[in-house]
């Protein structure tokens, strides 16, 4: 069985600072972040989603973490299709343009390019220490199956090489029928790897608990549960604390999910709250006791 590293989607968000999970003396961010560090292997930095990080502050991630921390790094919204605000572009690429959300068609095609450029360039601090895991590409849920987004795929991991790359895929059609043995084998045939989620199910962005590996690194994202996860709120979207049981039918699963690769991405992405960090401790302890539910 390969590796399994577990960790959770924040370490700085505002409700996890007030539940008291950090000890007082983590009275600041590189404390706090060296204090995450010494309790999991792994983090997800979702920040990068909402703005692209400078090279600088992938320098000081590298140097506040241990030999063998990992950082996944969410993909820039821009770079996925998501509507992206225009303060979060770079100042000088901003187009001029009276618009409240902005999408890559947008942009002139050469500003495109250098957010590109400057987006991975920023990671390369965390590449040369060995600290960077994926780059996750959590796509939006009107990305359907179909031949275009395919290609992007391609694209995105053409793109970011040699940096690794993941995929989320948040719209059924993907899954729906003989669409989900295509879906797999596609990811296979390019070595991407595919990102399993656990969330609610009945809803348009909704996607089944499918776990396979389609690389040398598998991932599994646990979104939660809760009854509110159409809300504008992400705290009333994300927060719901897994209890011990539901964890526990998980072990098993994911221990055998990550027989073929050579390393597993658990991440706890229930942040409200210590939820995530407590269900990782949790996961944690469930997964080196072998123990079955």
């Amino acid at each position: 069985m390969g590796e399994i590293k577990v960790g959770t989607a924040s370490w700085t968000d505002r409700t996890l600072l007030d539940s008291g999970w950090y000890p007082s003396s983590a009275d600041t961010a590189e404390k706090r972040l060296a204090y995450y560090a010494r309790q999991f292997p792994l983090v997800e930095v979702d920040a990068t989603y909402y703005s692209p990080p400078s090279e600088h502050t992938a320098e000081l991630w590298a140097q506040r973490t241990p030999d063998g921390f990992t950082f996944n790094i969410k993909a820039f919204s821009l770079l996925t299709g998501h509507p992206t605000k225009p303060s979060a572009i770079y100042k000088d690429l901003r187009p001029e343009v009276d618009k409240k959300n902005l999408y890559p068609n947008d942009l002139p095609p050469q500003s495109y390019e250098q957010v590109w450029t400057r987006f991975l360039s920023a990671l390369e601090p965390l590449a040369q220490a060995g600290k960077l895991g994926v780059i996750l590409f959590q796509f939006p849920p009107w990305f359907t199956i179909r031949r275009s987004n395919k290609d992007y795929l391609v694209e995105v991991a053409r793109r970011c090489s040699p940096l690794p790359v993941a995929i989320e895929l948040r719209h059924e059609s993907w899954f729906r029928g003989d669409n989900q043995d295509e879906t797999l084998r596609f990811l296979r045939e390019h070595e991407l790897p595919y990102v399993c989620v656990d969330m609610p199910q009945g809803h348009k962005s909704s996607v089944p608990p499918v776990l396979e590996a389609t690389a040398d690194l598998a991932l599994v994202r646990f979104h939660g549960h809760s009854d509110r996860w159409t809300s504008r709120d992400i705290y009333e979207k994300f927060g719901y604390l897994y209890s011990e049981q539901e964890l526990a039918a998980w072990a098993p699963k994911l221990r055998g999910l990550a027989e073929e690769p050579e390393q597993t991405h658990v991440l706890l992405n229930n942040c409200y709250s210590d939820y995530a960090q407590r269900n990782a401790a949790q996961l944690i302890n469930l997964l080196d006791s072998g123990d079955a539910p």
